[in-house]
């Protein structure tokens, strides 16, 4: 009867846990008692089942045609920083800082209002410089920050033109590390796991970032095992942690053999391909492939706590920006004879990867 008492005890204390976790801004209940955060790309998060869980590694293997992870990177960098969550950030660059300057700003409900007039919106746009600079007058700088807080969604609409306001920046704890700097991969591993035993073990989460892991500048790209090792060691630390880690990294840099065994420790794993501008059969094929600025491949998908896979109703999607200025991700779909534009990922029937 005491086994018996201490096993229901043990078990109320987890459930306590789990609900305390799915009540924080940014947090939210996945199936089989996971908790889950926001990609920072709503239909990335409806493919996925509600986002990336906590305790998880997410690898995104790079196009060297084009850039398009940093699409992926920016929004799920800028959405952990509106929801005031603790972010490493990795970058081969010398001044990796400087990323953050490229991250994207949240879309408000009143921007939203405003996009069918332009000139309506460059009269709202002075009223509300006026406006800021009145708060900023008799409140301070930190109401506009505690207004951002305030307006938190579990997922933001991010506007890929506008840059992160520097005051909501800069009041978050953003670390950033340039690999190059690094001496070796043991002093990089031990960065990230000083940064996430800082994280609370409840009532928050936290995110790393590492961009094109392996690349040249880096001195270790050519130190396979050690890096094989580093990917490991981290993916062990997260998991008893709050966070969620994503490396993106060119599979092109490494051997067919090690990019396998990389894709295999991770425990969501995409990647992304440019769109040939003159794929004439392909634009033919496709509806809405003129708006198309890339593609998604959802190879793997973490499924925690469960043996049952996830089995995903297709698993390549269109990137393309709504308004040319949010991401939007669709599942590929046949052109009709009109060719007229295809709609969004949650409302429609499409051919998956094995049609095509």
């Amino acid at each position: 009867m005491a086994a018996s008492r201490n096993k229901s005890s043990s078990f109320t204390r987890t459930t306590t846990t789990s609900e305390a976790l799915g009540r924080v801004p940014g947090l939210r209940h996945g199936l089989n008692g996971t908790t889950l955060i926001s990609t920072g790309i709503a239909d990335l998060d409806k493919i996925l089942g509600g986002g990336f869980s906590l305790g998880t590694v997410v690898m995104v293997m790079e196009d060297a045609e084009a850039p398009h992870h940093l699409l992926l990177l920016r929004n799920f960098m800028s959405q952990g920083i509106v929801h005031n969550q603790p972010i490493l950030y990795a970058s081969p660059s010398k001044d990796p800082r400087a990323f953050l300057g490229t991250l994207p700003s949240p879309v408000s409900l009143k921007d939203e209002k405003r996009e069918p007039g332009a000139h309506h919106q460059e009269l709202e746009q002075e009223k509300g410089l006026r406006i800021a600079w009145q708060y900023k007058k008799y409140f301070g700088e930190q109401q506009t920050v505690e207004n951002h807080r305030d307006n938190r969604q579990y997922c933001n609409d991010f506007d890929l033109r506008k840059p992160l306001d520097r005051q909501l920046l800069g009041a978050q704890h953003v670390d950033c590390i340039s690999i190059q700097d690094s001496p070796n991969l043991a002093t990089f591993r031990d960065q990230c796991a000083a940064f996430l035993a800082q994280l609370p073990r409840t009532g928050g989460a936290g995110r790393i970032a590492i961009q094109s892991f392996c690349a040249p500048q880096c001195g270790f790209s050519d130190m396979d095992w050690d890096m094989l090792s580093f990917i490991r060691s981290l993916k062990s630390i997260v998991q008893s942690t709050n966070a969620v880690a994503m490396i993106t990294f060119p599979p092109s840099l490494l051997s067919p053999s090690f990019s396998k065994r990389w894709q295999h420790l991770a425990d969501t794993l995409l990647s992304v391909r440019a769109i040939p501008d003159e794929d004439k059969e392909l634009a033919k094929l496709l509806t809405g492939y003129q708006d198309m600025v890339g593609l998604l491949h959802v190879h793997k998908v973490a499924h925690i706590n469960t043996q049952v896979p996830v089995i995903l109703e297709a698993s390549t999607f269109s990137i393309k920006l709504h308004r040319r200025r949010s991401l939007v991700l669709e599942q590929l779909n046949q052109a009709p004879i009109d060719a007229s534009s295809g709609t969004s990922y949650a409302s429609s029937a499409y051919l998956s990867e094995g049609n095509l």
